[in-house]
């Protein structure tokens, strides 16, 4: 196959790779056949006894040996193996005490590693870094985040840190040999968040509940007035549907919290709730500055659980601390909404690919609530013929919004160009490139997906945009772009 043509003049591809680390693993509980089909208990038990029957000196040796194996692999090791035994207490007899080497090899024993990134890392967004402290005056640090995949196709979300400098010199920052994952919690709950849920919802019971907690509340709150709603169960239609659906809806907001020894580049978000226990996919990142000038870091991704997908918002302002919850209405029914970087006119805007097909705009005072899109009006071409999408949240120019696009043409090759949108009306196109700004060269085709360059969002840096992309969903590469190159590679509305 021979690859579609760049617009040379605008990008610039740079030595600078990021591919796959097979030693990055998290420590997960491991009950073996828990998950075969047809496994029945007893197993876990067994092992428990068999844990609880060796001497003492087989226990310290089997310790010491993990400790020599996986000490450096893992931070806090000791604490992890006591976290799993702790899980597995209810099949220990009460009046036995453990020692603290069986506490260690029993959690040991129900631990198993996973590697977030044995398949792939791909499809990058960047953004500038909250602390610019210890660079240049020329140089930007940026954050990117990476979708890792792992065994059995599962996602999760990654970070590398790196500094852009003057004529796009770019150097990715060493990471540390750990990994580090958040501790969950309960959000807070929005009322504003149980709309829409559905037809086989009685509204008049959602409203009776809603009406009962406020427009701010706990998860607990909501559990103890479905339960009162569970006791009208004689005189309302539906209840457990009804019930069903809003603890459904709850479980999708949820708070996380990284260790503050961690460093950015150590702390993985892994799936955390039942819509996304197949994978956190795609983020697109996004530094929100409001009108007051506060900094939010929002990120939209697609939370996948192996049979369905939604989207969900990340809020962090600090990469250490996140919130996520639900994207809602009919313009986030599928994947890839990209916030805007600021509110035009006092609303929040989004791109759309609401149809699964084409790119639009959406625009609501809720920024998790996205009722319409408005499809932009821009020419058909053939490396864009199957279906189109958004690289990501917009770029303000002086000329306009810079939004990168995918396309995909045949042989399912996926492609990236560019419109310029109006800066008050973003629903109005102002240029497009007709030919892709970056395409599949011949070293970029083969992977885990072939034929694929993909991105979920690139940065400004002085008169540079530097984008961060996946090849082949294998492992990911950048291009620096003129901003002049750009413009200057686009055509006018037809």
């Amino acid at each position: 196959m021979t690859a579609l043509p760049d617009v040379g003049a605008a990008a610039t591809r740079s030595a600078v790779s990021v591919c796959p680390d097979p030693t990055r693993v998290v420590g997960q509980l491991f009950v073996p056949g828990h998950a075969l089909a047809g496994e029945r208990g007893g197993r876990a038990s067994r092992l428990v006894a068999h844990v609880l029957e060796l001497s003492e000196a087989d226990v310290t040796a089997a310790v010491d040996d993990l400790v020599q194996r996986f000490g450096g692999r893992h931070r806090g090791l000791a604490d992890m193996f006591e976290q799993h035994a702790r899980r597995l207490a209810n099949r220990v007899a009460p009046d036995v005490e453990l020692s603290v080497g069986q506490r260690l090899l029993l959690g040991a024993t129900f631990t198993q590693e996973y590697a977030v990134e044995a398949t792939s890392v791909c499809n990058p967004s960047a953004v500038a870094a909250p602390d610019q402290r210890d660079v240049a005056p020329a140089e930007l640090r940026f954050v990117m985040s990476v979708r890792q995949i792992g065994e059995g196709h599962r996602s999760s979300i990654g970070f590398r840190t790196g500094v852009l400098g003057h004529g796009g010199h770019l150097a990715i920052d060493p990471r540390s040999p750990f990994t580090a994952t958040g501790t969950v919690d309960d959000a807070t709950l929005d009322a504003g968040l149980f709309a829409d849920l559905g037809p086989d919802v009685d509204a008049d019971a959602v409203s009776w509940v809603l009406d009962g907690l406020g427009r701010s509340f706990t998860a607990r709150r909501l559990r103890d007035r479905l339960h009162e709603l569970e006791t009208q169960d004689d005189t309302r239609r539906d209840v457990p549907q009804t019930v069903d659906r809003l603890l459904e809806r709850a479980s999708r907001c949820y708070a996380l919290r990284f260790p503050a020894s961690s460093s950015l580049e150590e702390r993985i978000l892994s799936p955390s709730c039942a819509a996304e226990s197949n994978g956190l996919e795609d983020a697109r990142f996004v530094r929100f500055v409001e009108d007051d000038a506060t900094v939010t870091y929002f990120a939209t991704y697609t939370a996948y659980d192996g049979c369905t997908i939604a989207q969900q918002l990340l809020s962090t302002t600090d990469f250490q601390s996140f919130t996520s919850s639900p994207v809602l209405g009919a313009a986030a029914d599928n994947k890839g909404l990209a916030l805007f970087p600021r509110r035009i006119d006092g609303r929040f805007y989004a791109l759309s690919r609401h149809d699964g097909a084409t790119n639009g705009v959406s625009t609501s005072d809720d920024i998790r609530h996205w009722p319409t899109s408005v499809p932009l009006d821009v020419s058909d071409n053939v490396w864009s013929s199957v279906q189109a999408g958004n690289c990501g949240s917009p770029v303000e120019l002086d000329e306009g919004w810079l939004v990168f696009t995918h396309g995909v043409g045949p042989m399912r090759t996926y492609s990236i160009g560019a419109v310029l949108l109006d800066l008050d009306d973003p629903t109005v196109v102002i240029g497009q490139t007709e030919e892709p700004l970056l395409a599949p060269r011949p070293d970029e085709q083969d992977g885990y997906v072939p034929n694929v360059v993909y991105s979920c969002g690139g940065l400004r840096h002085g008169e540079t945009i530097l984008l961060p992309y996946g090849i082949a969903d294998s492992r990911i590469g950048f291009a620096t772009l003129s901003i002049a190159g750009v413009l200057g590679a686009m055509t006018g509305p037809s």
